[in-house]
């Protein structure tokens, strides 16, 4: 009887960590991308709103997050009751965070697939 043998070389553990810098990249930009949409119809009435807005990526964790800060943030926000501006709204960052999810993920897909080896 003949043996055959396969020879198998493991690039798991590179391929695994050029997904998640991947990941990472494609996170920053959907983060980027998202504060940048709810900039443009946050209100601006009262004070500095969207000169707070931040993004920011948990490497370590794959996580994203927009924020914005100042006491009037959230109420800006949940009260749809309020006036704004044209152009300018309530939910400024759950609107985006709706209609943009489609290229957000999109983002996310395009950078997995350029950094994978």
């Amino acid at each position: 009887m003949t043996r055959k043998y396969v020879r198998v070389k493991w690039n798991g553990d590179r391929i695994r960590k050029a997904e998640r810098a991947a990941a990472a990249r494609g996170l920053r930009r959907a983060v980027d991308h998202l504060k940048g949409e709810a900039v443009a119809i946050a209100p601006i009435e009262y004070g500095s709103l969207t000169e707070t807005a931040t993004a920011s990526v948990d490497e370590a964790k794959l996580t994203g997050a927009v924020s914005f800060y100042g006491d009037y943030a959230v109420r800006e926000h949940e009260n749809l009751e309020l006036k704004h501006d044209p152009g300018r709204q309530a939910k400024y960052l759950e609107q985006p965070m709706n209609t943009e999810r489609a290229a957000m993920l999109g983002m996310v897909a395009d950078e997995l697939r350029k950094g994978l080896p």
